[in-house]
């Protein structure tokens, strides 16, 4: 993009501070898609590897992907092990109830799927198939850009934000479980957060795992 840094370095991701949510997302978008293919399946199944050893992971039984799009990882090969693990696996389906909420629709990687108003896959299921997100033990979710602190930039719609709102009025039972999942280089500095984001437990990428937990520290 003209005029945008990559953001590769570490002197890079501070400017993040200096730029707007919007720069940041036009930014990260267009270095993810300029990776190739080949390079795009490596890094799927590197993640693939790293997720499924997990004890985060493995204690999950009913867990949430999502299909790849404009250039994220792809879970598909994280989808395959799950099933060989005997988990329960979902993809979020915009919701015809409550306006820009997601809930879950199950997933074995063999069901027909439909193109939402977005033109992203959906399991072609009725509605009582479907799960609410405090059903789900854990939820993988693509994001743009995270940062230290456990926030997460996603494509601007707020659709996870909005559907899981409510773990931040929780104290206890406070499931499921968010972890975003992201290239390596979609790290940064320091994100600009508004009062409405849901911050993730931790992310994953194909080279690490970065735990934010109760204190929202990554290692």
């Amino acid at each position: 993009m003209r005029g945008m840094p990559s953001l590769t370095s570490e002197a890079e991701k501070e400017l993040v501070d200096t730029l707007s949510r919007a720069e940041i997302r036009r930014s990260m978008r267009a270095r993810r898609r300029q990776l190739p293919l080949h390079e795009q399946a490596r890094r799927s199944e590197s993640l693939a590897v790293r997720v499924a050893s997990s004890w985060l992971f493995r204690r999950s039984r009913h867990v949430a992907f999502y299909l790849p799009n404009d250039g994220e990882l792809d879970l598909t090969p994280l989808i395959a092990k799950a099933c060989a693990m005997k988990k329960r696996c979902y993809l979020p389906v915009l919701s015809p109830v409550y306006h820009n909420r997601l809930w879950f629709a199950p997933y074995d990687g063999r069901a027909p799927l439909v193109l939402n108003r977005f033109d992203i896959p959906e399991p072609d299921l009725n509605w009582r198939d479907m799960r609410p997100a405090w059903a789900m033990d854990l939820v993988l979710t693509p994001l743009v850009a995270f940062d230290g602190n456990g926030n997460r930039l996603g494509m601007g719609g707020g659709f996870y934000d909005r559907t899981l709102a409510y773990l931040e009025r929780r104290k206890v039972w406070r499931k499921p479980l968010l972890l975003g999942v992201a290239h390596d280089f979609q790290k940064v500095g320091t994100l600009p957060a508004e009062a409405w984001d849901v911050p993730l437990h931790g992310v994953f990428t194909e080279r690490a795992f970065y735990d934010f937990g109760p204190g929202r520290k990554a290692d």
